[in-house]
């Protein structure tokens, strides 16, 4: 019998998707029901657990199994769904608000525990369905309903927070550039473990222009750089750019410069045990650092969900007692008459 080949239709819902018109939701929905497909996993095997926000309404859009949830309690309930059942290939929808304010610590201790789950978090640096609050992400000065004169605090950045908590699998894409949206999902589910997945993404009612800087493919080539495992770090509109380590930090160079070849340049390995790179190329930022996408770290672990079947085999293998009944018997009884 042949295998059965999906298609991104059959991962999609009949609902009629009903974000703002231009939402990021919208981009980032069509390369997620391309890279399922790709993936192959049957839409009866796969559950989307979602919070509360406007990227929570994700799995109505699904043609899996879905979960939307309660607020900051996607990782809680997706936790329990892949112990449950680690058959299933779980994803996880969060945004920022829903996913770093009142579920910042189910997202940590999620990544800590290496549960082996997807999560997509969309980051849009506002609440959104609430109506244009700052969130956790928005940068310090920023105005918004809820700081009318402007933020007088700094911003989470996910990277640093995942990183913190031991997390072994970091992605970061923008929600218009499909290619690189579906090529990083792919290798979050491929990944064994808890994988991060930061979408930069636009909001246009509340937050139009966040991603300005990476909003065309003609900004990404000048303000992007794409890590490429076992390539070395290049970017530019043409290529002409490209990373080094200097002391602690990092430095932009331009190749032919003083004498700068490819071969000076950092070479991109996110498979390294040791995280230190990792973290200072996930949070390069300012004018005159690039923005880093693509698969930023992937280190193999134990799973939390593998763990714990293992240690309930390794205890039944102890324990005479195989069912309730020989269980109940198993001490000492007696019999009332």
């Amino acid at each position: 019998m042949s295998e059965t080949v999906y298609t991104a239709k059959d991962y999609k819902s009949q609902q009629p998707v009903r974000w703002c018109a231009g939402c990021g939701d919208h981009a980032l929905l069509n390369s997620l029901h391309k890279a399922m497909a790709d993936i192959g996993v049957e839409p009866h095997n796969t559950a989307v657990i979602s919070g509360i926000g406007c990227s929570s309404r994700l799995p109505y859009y699904m043609n899996t199994y879905g979960f939307h949830t309660i607020h900051g309690r996607a990782a809680a309930i997706a936790t329990g769904v892949k112990v449950a059942n680690p058959k299933l290939s779980v994803w996880q929808i969060s945004g920022d608000g829903d996913g770093l304010a009142i579920g910042g610590n189910h997202f940590i201790h999620a990544v800590r525990r290496n549960v082996n789950i997807n999560i997509v978090l969309l980051n849009n640096q506002i609440y959104g369905l609430t109506k244009g609050q700052y969130s956790p992400t928005s940068p310090r000065g920023m105005v918004t309903k809820s700081s009318p004169y402007g933020t007088v605090e700094d911003p989470f950045r996910p990277a640093e927070l995942a990183f913190g908590a031991r997390g072994r699998f970091f992605a970061r894409c923008v929600d218009v550039d499909g290619p690189t949206s579906v090529e990083v999902l792919i290798a979050s589910a491929k990944h064994q473990g808890t994988s991060v997945v930061e979408v930069l993404q636009n909001c246009v009612i509340f937050n139009d222009g966040s991603q300005s800087r990476l909003a065309t493919k003609a900004d990404r080539a000048k303000n992007a750089i794409y890590l490429k495992q076992g390539e070395p770090m290049i970017f530019g509109e043409n290529n002409e750019f490209g990373l080094m380590q200097e002391g602690f930090g990092l430095k932009v160079v331009k190749i032919g410069e003083n004498g700068i070849t490819e071969k000076d340049l950092l070479v991109h390995d996110a498979h390294c045990e040791d995280a230190t790179l990792h973290l200072k190329l996930a949070l390069m930022e300012g004018p005159d650092f690039p923005v880093a996408l693509g698969v930023i770290r992937d280190v193999d672990a134990p799973t939390y969900d593998s763990c714990v079947y293992q240690q309930i085999e390794e205890v039944r293998a102890k324990k005479k007692a195989r069912t309730l009944e020989e269980l109940l018997l198993a001490g000492e009884t007696w019999e009332v008459k």
